[in-house]
């Protein structure tokens, strides 16, 4: 390995292994360390809105930002977790979980992408095995007038 090479590596290496960037800016920050914490810990199982796969602790998304607010209020007013976590789902739906629960409302999430992939799987083991199966397809004999263009041909050849 290259010596200049190795500098670089081992800067990806400490980059892979840092935690991710919080969008939490420190205005918004609760001053006791374990109502901070709190937040944070439900920040992380609470889908941004527009992000759609990150969590409000980690977008930077204005109503990531307003429900980290509301979160900290809530955490400020008393209220425990699950309080906090029933008031935001009764607002937004499940949908604002980042882990749903499972019920009638939710099977299609959870339930979902596993039938996808089943159906897939059987579908191409079907097309392989309809393929692989399926006869060579028979050659038809030459008609009559072919074969006779076919011997003018190879006497052409032959002379």
């Amino acid at each position: 390995m290259r010596a200049p090479a190795l500098p670089a590596i081992l800067l990806l290496g400490l980059l892979a292994a840092a935690p991710a960037a919080l969008a939490v800016n420190p205005d918004e920050m609760l001053p006791d360390p374990a109502q901070e914490a709190r937040a944070r810990a439900l920040g992380q199982g609470l889908r941004c809105l527009v992000c759609q796969n990150e969590s409000i602790d980690e977008s930077e998304a204005d109503i990531a930002r307003d429900l980290r607010q509301i979160v900290r209020e809530q955490i400020r007013a008393g209220q425990s977790d699950q309080q906090i976590e029933r008031f935001l789902v009764d607002r937004y739906g499940d949908y604002v979980l980042l882990k749903p629960p499972f019920k009638p409302a939710t099977l299609v999430l959870w339930l979902g992408p596993p039938l996808l992939l089943l159906v897939g799987a059987a579908t191409a083991a079907l097309f392989y095995r309809r393929r692989r199966g399926a006869p060579a397809p028979a050659e038809a004999p030459l008609s009559a007038e072919e074969q006779r263009r076919l011997e003018r041909v190879l006497k052409e050849k032959g002379e």
